[in-house]
């Protein structure tokens, strides 16, 4: 079989929040053949099936997933060709970005220390310090939901602020390209090694996070908004909104799912009715999307 599969498995150990309660199924394609086999395979048997990658961007309820989870992150494979990255879906962000540094390419930089994969970074354009996926993806080799293989250039993947064409139409990313520019090797690495160390001084790395909670509203930062209104250090249960940078919120001791939902929406109404700004989340909440 091009994949293996775990019954009744929990959910909190494979996700950046470590919450979340049994998937029906978990599986693992080994390849890009076994991601769409165990997508067709689960379909024909009536299950619900949602493709994920490293889950660091995903919040599963403490009831789980009743249907198939399938797991991309055994499937990779990176290559340089005629000048192009090409990665495959389960590839991190990070290795992404030290493969590009190794064969001195620059662009990447910023992805260096995103804890998702290249599947995941598409569906939702993931960007930090400046940079976003968009910039730099050539095309996209996708199924479509009728699981025929298409392949879409920049232009037709809808990119936006922590969206894409991937996620409007559910399309499941097989492998991506990328363009960068030719650079000098160690000013990469050196470049890469900065924003690493911005991240360590200014996140809540220590804890099981989602990374930023909130997406950036317009003319505004999220955590700033979330701090002016003093809920840095508030907390639900085991959550609690980062201390040290208040647009994290943390699985601070064993919290649960409902914890964390909880403190989104406290935080939400609170920026809201205090600042009249719409806080809406960047984390992909699983049993909100209808």
């Amino acid at each position: 079989m091009s994949f293996t599969v775990k019954e009744n498995s929990p959910l909190a150990p494979i996700t950046g929040m470590r919450v979340g309660g049994k998937a029906k199924y978990l599986v693992f394609p080994r390849d890009t053949a076994g991601l769409a086999d165990a997508i067709r395979r689960y379909k024909e048997k009536g299950e619900k099936v949602i493709v994920v990658g490293n889950c660091s961007n995903i919040i599963f309820p403490d009831s789980g997933f009743d249907g198939a989870v399938i797991v991309t992150s055994c499937v990779k494979g990176i290559a340089l060709r005629s000048g192009v990255i090409v990665a495959a879906c389960g590839e991190t962000l990070s290795s992404l970005a030290r493969f590009a540094a190794n064969n001195s390419l620059a662009g990447l930089e910023f992805c260096y220390g995103i804890p998702g994969t290249v599947g995941g970074g598409i569906f939702m354009n993931a960007g930090a310090y400046g940079g976003e996926l968009s910039q730099r993806v050539r095309e996209c080799l996708l199924l479509d939901p009728d699981l025929e293989e298409i392949t879409l250039p920049v232009s037709e993947l809808g990119f936006g602020y922590r969206k894409s064409v991937v996620a409007e139409k559910g399309y499941t990313v097989l492998s991506a390209s990328f363009e960068c520019e030719n650079g000098e090797r160690e000013a990469i690495f050196r470049q890469m090694d900065a924003l690493m160390a911005r991240r360590k001084a200014s996140q809540p790395l220590e804890y099981p996070s989602c990374g930023s909670t909130f997406k950036r509203p317009e003319g505004h930062y999220a955590g700033a908004l979330i701090e002016q209104c003093g809920l840095k250090g508030v907390s639900v249960g085991g959550a609690e909104v980062s201390q040290k940078h208040a647009g994290f919120i943390i699985n601070k001791n064993n919290a649960t799912a409902s914890d964390v939902l909880a403190l989104i929406k406290l935080v939400s109404e609170t920026v809201y009715a205090q600042t009249g700004v719409r806080l809406e989340p960047e984390v992909r909440i699983i049993g909100a999307e209808g």
